[in-house]
């Protein structure tokens, strides 16, 4: 077998690509992973400031989805339950959260028993009765959570999604200490161990195939395999850079039916946690989250119970178009303003302490072209169809082709590699 020739290509080294490599890599098929980044974990992104950790992309554990947690388990990482006071912000007020939701989330919990046409969760909200700042909050948070466009996503979808989170705990979130990055890191040290290969700076542009024979397009040269999983993320599929012949007529439709997300996260660091020194409200130094729902940005959390100087601001859905595209001390500025409303604070303060503001522009990086999936209204059954094999040649994974309604998720990933590699082992 030339250096170029292997049983299995998987194109991507995310999560899903590694996942699926390691599994055939260690039933003894011969693996390459083509990667076009210069650095594996795909949406994964952890950045190291001093003694600071800090994740671009992917940073919590949701839930106790057995999948991920056995390879946490495995691989010997130490996880940290996140806890704490969560607080929201409603002008000119900031409190426990427990004084001011109440119901909010009621409207979203009865669609785990919708059973009717499935709607946008615009149309559901036009047929519910609901208080006009008590929808906008619904608003905020289904965009926010999901990174999707309210307009668009499928309520079948979401309450989907609501019954999985039950299956696994999905109230809970975890991180990993010392960055999410370590978990890449291990399922590569394995492919290794296994005799995988992942060429980094290796970005795949044409996928020629027939029955049993790929043609993988590069810069570096054409690979060839009996076999590829392609874990390229949705926002990729849909832009079409990746040029498939013939194409997978069904997988294609499949994919158009389901949503690349969009989001705008923000760490800001500071000399020490400012939030923590102020004694009104009470409860600050144990900030966890924090939703401020008419500002922007509206969301954000500390890394409590965890030591750490930063703050992280995060938006989805269409409202992150307005902060995506602006340089970091732009970003900052913002941010700056909208911490200093909520905590009553001078802005210029903030903003002359601040020692950095750390974030990466997911929607333009060519590698992505956003930030997680969700499903549109009308779409639910196309990820099980984009999880079919091709001809038992082409096979698709990552957190798109989820089937257990967790899309957007590390575990999802992980589940989708696992599926594609039992898939080509049978």
């Amino acid at each position: 077998m030339s250096e170029n020739t292997c049983d299995v290509l998987i194109v991507g080294a995310g999560v899903a690509g590694l996942t699926a490599a390691r599994a055939l890599a260690e039933a003894g098929l011969s693996v390459m992973i083509l990667e076009a980044r210069d650095r594996i974990g795909g949406r994964i992104f952890t950045q190291r400031i001093g003694n600071e950790v800090i994740e671009l992309g992917a940073e919590f554990i949701h839930g106790r989805p057995p999948s991920l947690w056995s390879i946490l388990n495995e691989a010997g990482l130490s996880v940290t339950e996140r806890d704490g006071v969560p607080f929201c912000f409603q002008m000119p007020r900031l409190t426990r959260c427990d004084d001011l939701q109440g119901d909010l989330f009621q409207p979203l919990a009865a669609l785990e028993e919708h059973s009717g046409t499935d709607l946008t969760f615009a149309e559901y909200l036009d047929r519910v009765p609901i208080p006009e700042i008590k929808r906008g909050h619904l608003i905020s948070f289904v965009e926010g959570f999901n990174a999707a466009d309210h307009r668009q996503i499928s309520i079948a979808s979401l309450g989907a999604q609501q019954k999985a989170e039950a299956n696994i705990e999905g109230d809970l979130a975890f991180h990993i200490r010392g960055g999410y990055d370590q978990l890449p890191s291990y399922l590569a040290r394995r492919i290794s161990q296994s005799k995988g290969t992942i060429r980094r700076n290796t970005p795949v542009h044409e996928i020629r195939w027939q029955p049993d024979h790929i043609e993988a397009g590069t810069p570096a040269g054409i690979f060839t395999a009996r076999k590829a999983v392609i874990t390229l993320p949705l926002g990729v599929l849909k832009s079409g850079d990746v040029l498939f012949t013939p194409p997978p007529t069904e997988a294609l439709a499949a994919v158009s039916r389901i949503r690349m997300g969009k989001a705008c996260r923000l760490s800001l660091l500071f000399p020490e946690p400012f939030w923590c020194t102020l004694s009104q409200p009470s409860g600050l130094d144990k900030l966890s989250f924090l939703f401020a729902f008419s500002e922007m940005p509206p969301v954000w959390w500390t890394q409590h119970p965890g030591p750490a100087n930063y703050i992280t601001a995060w938006v989805g859905g269409p409202r992150s178009a307005r902060l995506a595209s602006l340089a970091p001390d732009e970003l900052a500025r913002q941010a700056c303003n909208t911490l200093a409303t909520i905590f009553n604070l001078e802005a210029g303060m903030l903003l002359r302490s601040l020692k950095g503001c750390y974030t990466h522009d997911w929607q333009h990086d060519p590698y992505s072209l956003g930030a997680y999936s969700y499903i549109a209204a009308g779409g639910l059954n196309a990820p099980a169809q984009l999880s079919q094999p091709v001809a038992n040649t082409i096979f698709f994974a990552g957190e798109h082709t989820d089937t257990t309604a967790q899309w957007g998720t590390v575990h999802a990933a992980i589940g989708s590699g696992l599926r594609a590699a039992n898939q080509i082992m049978i």
